[in-house]
C-alpha cells in the first residue's frame, strides 16, 4: 500500500483516533483541524506548554485531553 508510517491509536477526550505515530503534538493537532495556539493540551496527565507542541512526541497509546481556549465575556 505504500505507507510510509504505521497507523495507530491515541486517545484523546476518551475517544480512540487513528493516527500516524510517532509525530509531534503540533502535527496531531493540525491534523485533527484544531489550530495549536487554540487549545490546551494534556498529554499521559501532564499540561504541555504551547511552546512544547513541536518537540512533545505522540506515541501509540498515548491519552491526550485537549480543550479549545474560547474568548468571549
Amino acid at each position: 500500500m505504500g505507507a510510509t508510517g504505521d497507523m495507530d491509536s491515541i486517545v484523546a477526550n476518551g475517544q480512540p483516533v487513528a493516527v500516524k505515530v510517532p509525530c509531534s503534538l503540533e502535527k496531531f493537532l493540525i491534523e485533527q483541524q484544531l489550530l495549536p495556539r487554540s487549545v490546551v493540551v494534556e498529554h499521559n496527565g501532564e499540561a504541555v506548554a504551547p511552546s512544547e507542541f513541536s518537540r512533545r512526541q505522540v506515541r501509540a497509546g498515548d491519552r491526550l485531553e485537549i480543550v479549545k481556549i474560547v474568548a468571549g465575556g
